[in-house]
């Protein structure tokens, strides 16, 4: 059953579950901030509607830089004002940014320990038509080895505007990861969100393997565990949103309270939500362990819903992970 400290939306399991983009939470956060706090600045990368930075950019104009189409240049900018006393967001598609100016942004604002926040956006096989181009899959591998970065991994848009947020009140270097197309709203504004800390979303009595959900994937986690439930398998749910640095107690708990794991992410499996918590387990006592994602593959142009399914990444792909890693125990 859903966990009722979690607080989600009573909707969660309709047919008319609301539907919205992660990268709206971000635009609401960054407005939100703006009033907040005189030194939050906004830079984008030719790309201001696609990431909701417009809505900063309507109300604060004089805080918000258009850089262009230069990613490089817009990090550096950042870097420069980060360690001027500014607090500054840098939006682009995460393909992009930290993608093509992953160098630009180590050397600049990671080894100065800069206080800018890299919005990474149409991340995922979520970003569909654009094809495997634009479908940033490995970006937190790439910038989970950075030292002394926090990396937010929001389920949905309102934990979006939440860790949005949180990142502007953390000082020093910040992931944060969005998506393009819709994806359901699971929390509230209720729901407790604290930067580091995992959130159970779902949990059964006497359950026998607990899966990490990571973003919009979550959501098929879930109705994995209602499934699961219905067919007499208790199954927790943990919400992962912090990244970087992961909630170690919480997954150490949870894995020896039920004896195996899976993970669930839309990422490459290498170096992302699964790989953070393998690395957790070795270091302390290991369980059986399945991993739910991309599988050293690209992907391709479709529909979110069809790309989830050939690359075995939705319900039904959790469902089959958790029997399987039942049957390791």
């Amino acid at each position: 059953m859903i966990n009722p400290d979690s607080r989600l939306n009573p909707k969660l399991f309709d047919k008319d579950v609301e539907m919205v983009p992660t990268r709206y939470g971000y635009g609401e956060g960054l407005v939100m901030l703006g009033e907040q706090d005189p030194n939050v600045v906004v830079l984008c990368a030719d790309l201001t509607e696609s990431t909701k930075s417009e809505e900063f950019a309507k109300k604060f104009p004089d805080r918000f830089f258009e850089v262009g189409v230069a990613e490089q240049n817009m990090a550096a900018i950042a870097a420069g004002l980060g360690v001027s006393g500014k607090t500054a967001f840098v939006s682009s598609y995460a393909a992009f940014s930290p993608g093509k100016n992953w160098e630009t942004i180590r050397t600049t604002i990671i080894y100065n320990d800069s206080n800018v926040k890299i919005a990474g956006h149409h991340s995922g096989i979520m970003t569909g038509p654009d094809g495997a181009t634009h479908q940033a899959t490995e970006d937190i591998a790439s910038v989970r080895a950075w030292p002394n970065i926090n990396i937010f991994v929001p389920c949905d848009s309102i934990e979006a505007k939440k860790a949005t947020i949180a990142a502007g009140k953390i000082k020093g270097p910040v992931y944060l990861r969005f998506t393009r197309d819709k994806s359901p709203v699971i929390t509230t504004e209720q729901t407790p969100f604290e930067p580091g800390k995992i959130q159970i979303y779902w949990t059964s009595k006497n359950p026998q393997v607990v899966i990490f959900g990571m973003g919009w994937l979550l959501y098929q986690a879930l109705l994995a565990a209602k499934e699961l439930e219905n067919d007499g398998i208790g199954v927790l749910v943990a919400n992962v949103s912090t990244i970087k640095s992961i909630d170690e107690d919480s997954i150490i708990d949870l894995t020896q309270e039920t004896g195996a794991c899976v993970s669930v992410e839309d990422h490459q499996i290498t170096g992302g939500l699964g790989g953070a918590i393998a690395e957790v387990l070795v270091r302390n006592k290991s369980v059986p362990m399945e991993f739910v994602g991309l599988q050293n593959t690209f992907g391709e142009s479709g529909k979110p819903a069809e790309l989830i399914k050939k690359y075995k990444m939705d319900k039904d792909a959790v469902v089959a992970a958790v029997r399987k890693v039942i049957s390791r125990k």
